[in-house]
């Protein structure tokens, strides 16, 4: 019984473990997670998965990025490079330079800048959203978060492809200037692409977080400050970061990056700089044909997209020369166009441009309230700072000696990015470095509420309090609590003070008010506890790692005093009280919602009393920490109590944490100036504080943009999986397509060789060759037209009616090297035996049954050999023949299997022992003799006192020596038990090495 339940406990351990192993194997192979560097005109992918760190992902024209493009037409897609290409052929239909639209109404000042850089598109207008479309053809509109999604959707395929799983989680690269909007419509577009981001992070930030990566060792506690200037094909960035270590709970000193000014400008870039180009361009030809009465090039949108790529391309030249010749072959109306352009006359184009350089510097170090002296270097990130005179104008800004070029500038934000991915996500470990990002925009909370100024006279006060100030760190949560409302009441979220920003950058920021939040339920939570005391109403806001703002929830709470003697706070009852607050009690802390160590929960007192002025920022505390109120509010009234202008009310969260171990704090009697009890009574009658807790309806009014509703989200993701679907079936029939004529092609190109000759008559040969030409004015004909399955069937039967004939070929070709190996083994095998045979009788291993089984084996695979290739001589080459490949390797490794089983057995045999000569002379008995035994030397692993070894009889054929010792086992095996002396004739039990 004992023994049966053994096994079924083992047998319960090996399924649990297989299927811990069959999960892990399941598990292992959506392991890898990428990142997508988003830029204006390029994307850069990156993945990491087990065993292959941060790589660059190549695309299928194996280049390290990719181009922001999708083309889009009737019944077909482009991306990258293929988009890219069909630019010049078909401008409506491709999209690029999108990403500015994101988040903007048709109002802003960046869609008309669109619609004048790219004529050719044509932008519709949402009803809904007042948002722009783009309208390919009246069937084809797509929003720029669809676009967006297609290119998110195209990089998940090229990373998929490239680490040869599947892959669902990214980090994704914004913008550090992007604004709340912005950032949704980017979330909402990897939605639809049905990719999990893990996080949005700035590129900036991703930039310094590559940089301090690859330079871990050289941080230290000394604070190093220094500037990335970022200046790419649509924006320019200018970023200030602090790196040094810092002390942490979890992981102990670790390296800290911390962002502490940003500057920017959305329209410095290098696009900016080839339109200029390209417009000088344009007029260089118009004066070329002034006299031949011909048309404006710049109304023709496919050779101004030829002047653009040309653009780019002169812009890059320049970059390294003085001078360079820009020429199109048939530009327009078949006329080439070529044209000198220099350096200086370049810089001439972009003067105002460059003068614009040094603006994101001083910015950012107005932002940091920093001076360049505290500046230990400059680095260059972004293609557009290649310009010489980019960093000839940065130069002399900065006043630095050299610019700082020691990093890869188009790929450094795609590498910190997916280090962040690889750090977010749970399959893998990664060496922690502290990310403390920094707001650009301020985010207020603003409320209106009724004050009484005079006795009986009251007035409406406008209130401003700053819930995420410029440059504060996050992610981080923040609670504001409302003290002096009883009734329902409506506050609004918007951003802070932007007067950093100029009158154009605030026409395209957008909306300044972001969304107002109505409250329900507040007086009916008053009626509700109408003996507790009101804790305030606290909104709690969260802005999460990506910069996106969200209010989690708002609460009504109330706490009131109880007091209980000591010997009724029984065991029991403490439990039972911890029991109750997990399910909405009262004393338990509030659980936290974020794990980052980054995160701090604030709260910010919002009194009516509070002496702070409309705009200027309410006091700042940690959670846990502030005191106690110092005063009872009065009880709640209709319309909402008011207080003495200097009462001070509730302004801390306590966190949620036991307030009973403080029983001498101010206020926790219920007023001031009630003087502590003694010592003896507190003893008696310890008070504690109950809590309690309701959940307030929050009805959310968007009003900086509105964001997609879950049915129109799923109709674009459906849109878009519809596209894709469609994609791959075009992808398959073009490869069947492919296949069928590569087919016929190879074919009939076959028949005319020699082999192929040899092995078929003139008649099969025309009967195949007649089907392959058939099938090759079919699919002239009617393969245009002709289904994916159409085409298979037809592949499929070509290939039966040829497989005769391939079968012969490659048989025919195995032959001499199958052959000759069988020989090469037949004779090693023969060799073998007869060595076995030669072995002395004492120290023969092999039993006479192995010896003649072996022996057996080589006879029979001779004869199987001679004999098949004697039948297969007299059959013509065009029949199907009976000498076969795989009976060759079946032979051998039959033979082979027996010639292995004795090599295993010769490895690990011991010498048997010899026996001792009779006519030895025997040394004379020591004089004690009779006191003691006699020394003998025995052979390694026998017992001292075993029988002197007698000689060996004489074997019978077929069986072992009776005193033969069980072979030992090396390697692998030797824990194992040793095997029992098989019966004669018979081979040992397989071990696992030998399986």
């Amino acid at each position: 019984m004992a023994a049966t339940v053994g096994t079924q406990r083992r047998l319960a351990r090996w399924t649990l473990l297989a299927v811990l192993v069959a999960d892990l194997l399941a598990l292992s192979d959506m392991l890898a997670v990428m990142s997508v560097d988003l830029g204006s005109e390029s994307m850069k992918v990156a993945i990491v998965k087990p065993g292959v760190p941060m790589e660059i992902v190549l695309n299928k024209e194996s280049r390290r990025k990719t181009p922001v493009t999708v083309t889009l037409k009737e019944n077909e897609r482009f991306f990258g490079d293929s988009a890219a290409s069909l630019a010049v052929k078909n401008p409506k239909a491709t999209l690029r330079y999108f990403l500015q639209l994101l988040g903007k109404q048709e109002d802003n000042p960046h869609v008309a800048l669109h619609r004048h850089r790219f004529p050719e598109h044509e932008l519709g207008v949402d009803p809904q959203r007042r948002t722009v479309l783009f309208q390919i053809s009246p069937q084809l509109q797509f929003s720029p978060e669809e676009v967006l999604g297609m290119v998110l959707n195209y990089s998940r395929c090229l990373a998929e492809d490239f680490a040869e799983q599947p892959i669902k989680d990214a980090v994704i690269t914004v913008p550090a200037f992007f604004n709340q909007a912005e950032r949704r419509a980017v979330l909402q577009a990897a939605r639809m692409a049905g990719l999990k981001v893990l996080q949005l992070i700035n590129d900036n930030t991703a930039t310094a977080l590559s940089y301090g990566v690859f330079r871990r060792k050289d941080i230290n506690s000394t604070a190093q400050n220094v500037m990335f200037y970022d200046m790419g094909s649509g924006s320019t960035v200018c970023t200030i970061v602090t790196y040094q270590t810092v002390k942490t709970k979890e992981a102990g000193v670790q390296p800290q990056l911390q962002i502490q000014g940003v500057g920017f400008d959305r329209t410095l870039g290098g696009l900016e700089m080839e339109l200029r180009l390209r417009e000088h361009l344009a007029g260089l030809f118009n004066e070329q044909r002034k006299g031949q009465g011909a048309k404006d090039v710049r109304e023709n949108p496919r050779a101004m997209a030829k002047l653009l790529r040309e653009a780019n391309r002169v812009k890059t030249v320049l970059s390294a020369n003085a001078d360079h010749m820009a020429q199109i072959e048939g530009l327009m109306d078949d006329v080439d166009f070529k044209a000198k352009v220099t350096r200086a006359e370049f810089e001439e184009l972009c003067a105002d441009l460059f003068e614009r350089v040094p603006g994101p510097v001083q910015q950012a170090l107005q932002s940091a309230s920093m001076s360049l002296d505290e500046i230990e270097q400059v680095i260059l990130v972004g293609g557009a700072t290649r310009v010489p005179k980019v960093q000839e104008v940065l130069l002399k800004a900065v006043g630095k000696e050299e610019l700082g070029k020691n990093i890869n500038a188009d790929e450094a934000a795609a590498m910190g990015a997916v280090y962040q991915a690889a750090a977010l996500s749970k399959a893998f470990k990664v060496k922690p470095f502290m990310v403390r990002d920094a707001v650009i925009y301020p985010i207020l909370v603003e409320f209106t509420r009724e004050v009484e100024e005079e006795p009986g006279v009251h007035s409406l006060k406008h209130n401003k309090r700053v819930l995420f100030s410029r440059m504060g760190p996050y992610p981080q949560r923040k609670v504001i609590t409302f003290n002096r409302y009883s009734h329902d009441f409506n506050f609004h979220i918007n951003y802070g003070d932007l007067g950093f920003l100029g009158p154009e950058d605030l026409r395209v920021f957008g909306s300044q008010n972001l969304t107002t939040v109505k409250l329900k339920g507040v007086g009916e939570s008053f009626r509700k506890h109408p003996d507790y005391e009101s804790k305030g109403i606290k909104a709690h806001f969260n802005l999460d790692e990506s910069g996106v703002l969200s209010l989690d929830r708002v609460e009504s709470v109330f706490e009131t005093l109880v007091e209980d003697s000591p010997e009724e706070e029984s065991t029991l009852t403490k439990l039972g009280n911890t029991i109750s607050s997990l399910f909405g009690g009262g004393t338990t802390p509030d659980t936290k919602e974020n794990g980052t160590s980054t995160v701090q929960e604030e709260e910010e007192s919002l009194a009516e009393g509070s002496k702070d002025e409309p705009g200027e920022p309410a006091e700042l505390r940690e959670e846990g920490e502030a005191p106690l109120d110092t005063a009872q509010p009065p009880p709640p009234e209709p319309k909402g109590s008011v207080a003495p202008e200097g009462e001070k009310a509730a302004d801390k969260e306590n966190g949620g944490k036991p307030e009973a171990q403080k029983p001498g704090d101010k206020g926790e009697a219920g007023s001031e100036g009630v003087p502590p009890a003694p010592e003896g009574e507190k003893k008696q009658k310890p008070s504690r504080k109950q809590r309690m807790v309701e959940e307030i309806g929050v009805e959310l009014a968007v009003l900086d943009l509105p964001d997609l509703s879950e049915d129109e989200l799923t109709r674009s993701a459906q849109k878009l999986q519809a596209l894709t679907a469609r994609d791959l079936e075009k992808q398959e029939r073009e490869q069947a397509a492919n296949s069928l004529e590569a087919f016929i092609f190879e074919t009939q190109d076959k028949l005319y060789q020699p082999e192929y000759q040899e092995v078929s008559t003139e008649g099969q040969r025309e009967e195949i060759s007649g089907k392959l030409s058939a099938a090759s004015a079919w699919l002239e004909d009617e393969g245009f037209e002709a289904t994916t399955g159409m085409l298979k069937e037809k592949l499929a039967e070509l290939r039966k009616l040829c497989q005769g004939l391939f079968f012969r070929v490659e048989e025919r070709r195995k032959w001499p090297e199958r052959l000759s190996a069988l020989d090469s083994l037949l004779n090693h095998s023969s060799m073998f035996l007869k060595g076995a045979r030669l072995i002395p009788e004492m120290d023969q291993i092999f039993t006479e049954v192995e010896m003649t089984t072996l022996e057996k084996a080589i006879n029979e695979t001779w004869a199987w050999k001679n004999a098949t290739v004697a039948e297969q001589a007299k059959l013509p080459a065009t029949e199907k023949p009976v000498l076969l490949s795989k009976d060759i390797e079946a032979k051998m490794m039959a033979l082979d299997r027996e010639v292995q089983y004795l090599l295993s057995k010769a490895k690990f045999a011991k010498p048997r022992p010899r026996p001792k000569d009779k006519n030895e002379t025997r040394p004379e008995p020591p004089l004690n003799a009779s006191a003691q035994s006699e020394k003998v030397v025995l052979p390694p692993g026998h017992a001292e006192d075993a029988e002197p070894v007698s000689e060996p009889e004489k074997e019978t054929p077929g069986s072992e020596p009776a005193d033969a010792e069980p072979l030992e086992l090396e390697g692998p095996g030797a824990a194992e038990p040793e095997q029992k002396e098989q019966p004669a004739g018979q081979k040992p039990a397989p071990r696992n090495d030998e399986l």
